[in-house]
């Protein structure tokens, strides 16, 4: 084949027609073992539970971040591209908040990798998102008097914009996958097969790896784009409300999603997204950052095609020739990454929230 083989694995692959390329894999890449621990602030997470599922956090009162990170699917968008400020569309698929705590970088393209106080921030007060100014949302939280003994409860003096943002995040931490197969040991003979796949043959280590199964990397992987960001105005509008506050050039004529060209501005990083992390992927379709596929086998067969086409496509993607055998036992895999749905009291805010503001005699003198 014209191929130097140098080290006993790479030769144990070649022999196995694997392929050099995807010969040590495991042993390369961190491992995908289970996520630490975290230590959670009960009533910190309460109250930022209520916050979370609080349309009031928004402009007009009309959504909430459960809007978008929908608990029944997997706290991720259950539509290919989100829903927006009412309004406004989008022009990206809401990821998953589940393990979103154990991150070092955020978003599709990566433009925040501080910490989840920023993120909050940003899609709180990000006009096609939540459109929400800081300091109404703190008069608003002062107004409600379960939000002011919340606060105290979780050791803060009193509601604030900058406590929420600190709150929400403790909140998410509490959000972390449960009870899934691969961490349990409990993994079927299929999934046992499609993991070693994973980790050889189908080369998805390379990217997909550590306990969150993503190196959080920028990568370009040929995802077609969905051009209903473009021919809808109500998305499109939010598209260009975003490129033009991200400086994005001749953001009016682009046709495409620049990924982590926001923030190089570098052409060749047009269409690199960071790379996802697989957990809790059964409950979490349609897939990538636009929606563009609705199942996970769909997902592998993507894959096993290499990827899609595309000029800047990373070189790691190639032909998997994986046998349709291959191919169900990977998905059983990828299902045995998702654990219990997060979906009871403990997880989701269910009671009741005040409808309207009554009217505030003397407001100029009420304190809390």
């Amino acid at each position: 084949m014209g191929v130097r083989v140098t080290n006993g694995r790479a030769l144990l692959a070649a022999v196995m027609g694997l392929g050099v390329a995807v010969s040590a894999q495991a042993g390369e890449y961190p491992d995908i073992g289970p996520l630490p621990a975290l230590k959670v602030d009960a009533a910190k997470a309460e109250l930022g539970k209520r916050l979370f599922f609080d349309k009031r956090l928004s402009g007009d009162a009309g959504i909430a971040c459960s809007t978008c990170h929908v608990p029944e699917n997997g706290f991720g968008s259950k539509e290919a591209l989100s829903p927006g400020y009412p309004g406004n569309g989008n022009f990206r698929n809401a990821q998953s908040v589940i393990n979103t705590a154990y991150k070092k970088v955020w978003l599709h393209d990566g433009r925040i990798g501080t910490d989840l106080n920023d993120v909050t921030r940003e899609m709180i007060t990000e006009d096609y998102i939540m459109n929400m100014d800081m300091r109404i949302m703190q008069e608003r939280l002062k107004q409600d008097p379960v939000y002011v003994e919340m606060f105290k409860a979780a050791g803060k003096n009193e509601p604030s914009n900058g406590g929420a943002r600190s709150i929400i995040p403790e909140y998410l931490k509490s959000l972390t996958s449960r009870n899934a197969p691969f961490d349990s040991g409990k993994m079927s003979a299929s999934a046992k097969s499609g993991m070693a796949l994973f980790k050889g043959k189908a080369g998805c280590i390379q990217c997909h790896n550590g306990p969150l199964l993503s190196d959080q990397k920028p990568h370009n992987t040929g995802v077609p784009e969905n051009f209903d960001v473009f021919l809808d105005p109500m998305n499109h509008q939010a598209f260009i409300a975003f490129a033009m506050f991200q400086g994005i050039p001749n953001y009016m004529n682009l046709k495409r999603d620049p990924g982590y060209l926001n923030i190089t501005l570098d052409p060749k990083d047009m269409g690199k997204f960071i790379t996802p992390s697989l957990r809790e992927l059964k409950y979490t379709a349609p897939y990538m950052h636009n929606g563009t596929i609705k199942m996970l086998a769909e997902v592998v067969e993507f894959y096993n095609q290499g990827g899609g086409k595309d000029s800047n496509k990373s070189p790691l993607l190639k032909p998997l020739q994986l046998s349709k055998a291959e191919k169900k036992d990977l998905v059983a895999f990828l299902e045995a990454l998702s654990g219990d749905q997060l979906t009871s009291d403990q997880y989701v805010w269910k009671g009741e929230y005040p409808a309207e503001y009554p009217a505030i005699d003397n407001w100029t003198q009420v304190r809390n």
